[in-house]
């Protein structure tokens, strides 16, 4: 059973700096593409950060140049590092990976971190 335990979320004032991180067990990290998404109350989940297992990297314009996405295979963690956060970036955040093979779609989900950006 592959699990993802993310950590590092919390409360921060506009402006302010988050750094998440997303564990995952076993040793198959490496193989898949990762995604951190975001929900806010009300609101669709987003997709705020994308990095493959190859080192492709994408960001939508709502937080290009305010976020990093990284990955470490040798410790099977990802990593989100938030900068300059604004309160519209209060939300759940979930980390994601992903792979997809001849035969088999692999999706797994982490439980979330609650970020709140407020005075």
């Amino acid at each position: 059973q592959v699990q993802l335990v993310e950590s590092g979320g919390g409360l921060v004032q506009p402006g302010g700096s988050l750094r998440l991180s997303c564990a995952v067990s076993g040793n198959i990290f490496r193989m898949f593409d990762m995604n951190w998404y975001r929900q806010a109350p009300g609101k669709e989940r987003e997709l705020v950060a994308r990095i493959t297992s190859g080192g492709g990297i994408s960001y939508p314009d709502s937080v290009k140049g305010r976020f990093t996405i990284s990955r470490d295979n040798a410790k099977s963690t990802g990593y989100l590092q938030m900068n300059s956060l604004k309160p519209d970036d209060t939300g759940v955040y979930c980390c994601n990976i992903v792979r997809s093979t001849w035969t088999r779609n692999m999706d797994y989900w982490g439980q979330g971190t609650q970020v709140t950006v407020s005075s």
